[in-house]
């Protein structure tokens, strides 16, 4: 997975859910030297490794080990856009969004309605 030099990536886990049709992938990143890569850097280079539209892929969580410059990420990839918003829990869906998302439809309408709503 190409995410530049310095990194190296290991899939971990590679299963596919057939009830929710997503796969759930498990990563672990190594970056000695490097910054803990960008949730919107990791969502496109799964995206490419996997071939898949980067609006279905949802890193779900990053967990860089403290003293290590080991990262592990579990992300899951959607076969469909709106399975994954049937699925995914909206605070996901709120990291997950990148700038250049935000301009357009359906993100747009997405964070407006879900991720500023008042609490």
């Amino acid at each position: 997975m190409g995410l530049g030099e310095g990194y190296e990536v290991y899939v971990t886990s590679d299963k596919y859910n057939p009830l929710v049709k997503r796969r759930e992938v498990e990563l672990t990143i190594v970056h000695i030297g490097q910054p803990t890569p960008m949730r919107w850097f990791l969502r496109q280079a799964i995206a490419q490794l996997y071939k898949a539209d980067m609006k279905n892929v949802y890193v779900r969580r990053l967990k860089t080990e403290y003293g290590l410059s080991v990262t592990r990420v579990e992300a899951h990839i959607y076969d469909d856009f709106n399975r994954a918003l049937s699925f995914e829990p909206a605070h996901i869906i709120c990291r997950n969004i990148t700038p250049e998302e935000l301009e357009q439809e359906p993100f747009k309408t997405i964070y407006e309605t879900i991720c500023l709503r008042k609490k």
